[in-house]
């Protein structure tokens, strides 16, 4: 009879062992004469009632694989701004004239020009000069004498102005009763110069509505120069 319950022992134990390893537990619920229940993980002990349940046994979470790391990408190569090839902004000049008039131009050399001297109020004696028929240069003119038909000594004509330069013009000659003069040019500043450009692009579209076709073209390619270069220049309009 006491080889029995050894058996019985050893099948319990057997029964525990194939539970682990199939992730199963075993649970005994044991009453004594009491009514007291407990649990355990084991049989319960002799004289207590015994009733058992067979429950999965809890498993921890799987850990996460870790993702491998990426592969370095090499960084893109920076893409080239376009080019965009500009004039340089071109200068505008204030000119103002011996008279006191001011006017724009594209450049300095404040228009270069041979004037006679009385022009710049510089007295002359006896009458103006006139130009010899034969020779095509301006020689003094005969006294009233002369015409009276008494003869009269002949003047030599007088030389050309001298080639003084300066520059690369002629500035300032004073021969043969005259003179090179220029009108007296200052740069305007870039701003002053854009707007300067927008007052005559205004003036243009003014003027367009009440110009004759003829004009108009003229007008349109002149607009059409301003605008260019405003956006070269300027930035825009």
């Amino acid at each position: 009879m006491t080889r029995i319950p050894a058996l019985l022992l050893l099948l319990s134990a057997a029964a525990i062992v194939q539970a682990q390893a199939t992730g199963e537990v075993r649970i005994y619920r044991c009453t004594d004469a009491a009514g007291t229940q407990t649990l355990r993980d084991t049989p319960c002990p002799k004289g207590q009632q015994q009733s058992t349940r067979d429950m999965l046994r809890p498993k921890d979470a799987p850990t996460p694989a870790r993702a491998p790391a990426p592969a370095s990408v090499p960084a893109p190569r920076p893409v080239p701004a376009p080019v965009v090839y500009l004039a340089p902004p071109r200068p505008m000049y204030e000119c103002t004239t011996h008279e006191g008039k001011r006017y724009t131009s594209e450049n300095g050399d404040g228009n270069p020009r041979w004037v006679p001297l009385w022009t710049l109020g510089y007295p002359m004696s006896g009458r103006p000069p006139h130009r010899d028929a034969d020779r095509g240069s301006f020689r003094p003119a005969p006294p009233a004498s002369a015409a009276a038909g008494r003869p009269q000594q002949a003047l030599p004509t007088p030389a050309p102005p001298p080639a003084h330069r300066h520059g690369g013009l002629p500035w300032p000659a004073a021969s043969g009763g005259g003179t090179w003069i220029r009108d007296d040019c200052a740069m305007l500043p870039p701003a002053e110069a854009c707007a300067r450009l927008r007052d005559r692009r205004d003036q243009v579209r003014t003027r367009f509505f009440n110009a004759m076709p003829s004009e108009r073209d003229v007008l349109r390619v002149e607009e059409r120069g301003i605008n260019a270069r405003l956006d070269n220049d300027c930035g825009g309009s």
